[in-house]
């Protein structure tokens, strides 16, 4: 695969509410998301609690990670958009679960934002997919 190689991302059942966007795009090495809910791939819908919809918030990252050929160790950044601060708590665990070494751990930005339609928390990643995952086929 060359650097220039460009692809965009889905994952079975999330989606924007039928709007054109794709779920992330790899461009090269670099995967870039657009804002992952913690809607519930098997239903299609968003669970009512915070701690419900982070679970599937990270487990919909991964998808997206493997989609384009990544893993959660290839991640640089993630920005996360959380309702208020109530959601802090169980984003922290599923950060925890799945960055548990301290010095080892992506940069993260939490801002709170005005979320709708019942979403408690949103998340966004940046990875770089290493040279030795770059010819696998995302």
């Amino acid at each position: 695969m060359s650097d220039t190689f460009k692809r965009s991302l889905e994952i079975p059942g999330v989606s924007h509410g039928g709007a054109p966007i794709p779920m992330g795009a790899r461009v090269g090495p670099l995967l870039c998301s657009s804002g992952i809910p913690g809607v519930d791939p098997a239903t299609g819908q968003l669970p009512s609690s915070a701690a419900e919809q982070a679970r599937h918030a990270f487990a919909n990252l991964r998808a997206v990670l493997a989609a384009g050929g990544a893993t959660l160790a290839d991640v640089a950044k993630l920005t996360v958009y959380i309702k208020d601060n109530q959601a802090r708590e169980p984003l922290n665990a599923e950060w925890l679960a799945c960055f548990p070494d301290p010095h080892d751990r992506p940069a993260r930005h939490t801002l709170v934002y005005d979320l709708q339609h019942g979403m408690w928390l949103q998340l966004e990643v940046i990875a770089y997919v290493k040279a030795d995952q770059r010819n696998a086929t995302p």
